[in-house]
């Protein structure tokens, strides 16, 4: 056995370890969150921390991926380094404290609240958590996190691995623990305790639904992914491991299919398209890209696999919207100026930045149509330290035309032009801070459509917020959920096609 000291602001911690555990192993147990969006492949590079002691030699990922510099001051990746004895840990970044989007547009309703005391929404993104709490008559809360399951993997498909291959429970674990705990930030924060919390929502993908409830998630893993739970009713937040009554009824809604989910569900509530008699295209940008088509009484939807490099994962300097993301760029006299939030030097870029960045560098031609950067370069320096890559750009334009490509099948699958779409509403925390004319520029979101996109915020959890506050609507976005029709993209000439068109700026 050794002994691992864990160094952090609040002071240090010592945990006993079994010789041979991996430090990234040993950080979760212990309630800490390393970046891990590549699952612990060592690809990432996000795991940073420092480290001595009797450890294992550098692996070969870290050999590739650090410098030598880094190395020889004692950096390295908890994902890849393994405690041989006693041995310090030091955390570089742990969870800090990102721009998370927690409001968002809903519609006028009839309040008929599903608790007495306290109601708690929530919503599962792939990437992040968000959270409201109210009482009868009003907003009393809100908070967010990174979601905890990042460090199995950025994307959907690598915690359905992961779960398939055994770890179900330690993913429900793990998601379980953050929404215990931003309940408990929530109470903290408006003055009353969990225990009054006696109605919930919780909304989210199909896959982060079922990860939540450690349902059985293999029909996602492969064809013909027909799942056998789309949700739509109550659990005891006892089968949650949730901190407030063990009987308290918890609201999962109703997902629409393996890949259009609850959250789909939820801010199709918030946004009122389906009770217009407008044609109405929404589009969720974020991990997954979820998108839905009304017309004539007739719901269309589709799920195009974004992957997280509008999230700030799988790009070289990516990351969430925290302190030192690049989070705007622009063009002045000539060179490309950027901001970061909380106006402290920049250390990456986060999803916002990374759409202004690819336009300037389009307005500028730095970047061609194709996606190559000017001269060759392998890299353009945007400020010291922070870089955007040609793996980076690339990365981004399998994005983009995913997204994009599932907007045209839609509109091309029900027989309308674009002209026929009275209101393009964005929802998602990305689509909250995103610059309209940059995703315009870049051919993110069509330009025809530019003059009439309504930005909604976080509208999964405003969805969810309504099926707290009013139990009928719960019946209501059953029947929407269940009207819907899913288009099938993975066997879709025309997405096909278009998704090679669109790849292009």
């Amino acid at each position: 056995m050794a002994i691992l000291t864990i160094q952090t602001q609040a002071g240090d911690r010592t945990v006993v370890a079994e010789e041979g555990a991996l430090l990234s192993a040993l950080l979760q147990q212990e309630g800490h969150t390393p970046d891990m969006p590549c699952g612990g492949q060592g690809r990432c590079l996000k795991c940073r921390v420092w480290a001595a002691g009797a450890l294992s030699q550098p692996s070969p990922a870290e050999v590739k991926g650090l410098s030598p510099q880094e190395l020889s001051t004692g950096i390295r990746l908890a994902c890849c380094t393994r405690v041989l004895g006693d041995a310090q840990v030091r955390l570089l970044a742990d969870n800090a404290v990102s721009q998370i989007c927690t409001q968002g547009t809903g519609q006028t309703f009839a309040p008929d609240p599903m608790f007495s005391q306290l109601g708690a929404a929530v919503d599962i993104g792939t990437t992040t958590l968000a959270a409201q709490l109210y009482d009868t008559r009003q907003l009393l809360a809100t908070a967010s996190a990174p979601n905890p399951q990042r460090s199995f993997g950025a994307d959907v498909i690598s915690r359905v691995g992961r779960s398939v291959n055994g770890e179900r429970m330690e993913l429900a674990q793990c998601i379980r623990q953050g929404i215990s705990s931003l309940l408990e930030e929530l109470c903290r924060q408006a003055g009353r305790s969990v225990s009054e919390i006696d109605g919930m929502v919780i909304t989210g993908n199909t896959a982060m639904l079922h990860l939540l409830t450690a349902t059985d998630i293999s029909p996602l893993a492969a064809a013909p992914f027909a799942v056998k739970e789309r949700f739509g009713r109550c659990v005891p937040a006892g089968e949650l491991d949730l901190p407030c009554g063990a009987e308290v009824p918890v609201y999962l809604p109703r997902c629409m299919s393996a890949f259009v989910g609850a959250d789909i569900t939820t801010a199709l509530l918030a946004s009122g398209i389906c009770r217009s008699d407008s044609t109405a295209l929404l589009a969720d940008i974020g991990t997954n890209g979820e998108i839905a088509l009304w017309h004539k009484g007739k719901l269309s939807c589709c799920s195009t696999a974004a992957g997280p490099a509008f999230e700030g994962a799988n790009l070289s300097q990516g990351m969430q919207g925290a302190p030192g993301a690049i989070d705007h760029a622009w063009v002045e006299e000539g060179s490309i100026a950027i901001h970061t939030i909380g106006e402290v030097p920049p250390v990456g870029i986060c999803g916002s930045g990374v759409a202004d960045v690819l336009a300037c560098l389009l307005k500028l031609e730095l970047l061609d149509e194709t996606g190559l950067l000017a001269d060759d370069e392998d890299e353009f320096l945007l400020a010291k330290g922070v870089a955007f890559t040609q793996m980076d750009v690339r990365q981004v334009q399998l994005a983009k035309s995913a997204v994009r490509a599932g907007m045209e099948t839609l509109i091309h699958q029900m027989g309308l032009t674009k002209e026929d779409i009275s209101r393009l509403a964005i929802a998602g925390g990305f689509g909250s801070y995103l610059s309209l004319d940059s995703a315009t520029a870049i051919g993110l979101l069509p330009p025809e459509l530019a003059p009439r996109c309504d930005v909604l915020g976080n509208a999964a959890l405003s969805g969810a917020a309504m099926l707290l506050r009013s139990r009928p609507l719960q019946e209501e976005s059953l029947h929407m959920a269940d009207g819907a029709e899913t288009v099938d993209l993975a066997t879709n000439p025309f997405f096909m096609d278009q998704y090679i068109e669109q790849m292009m700026f």
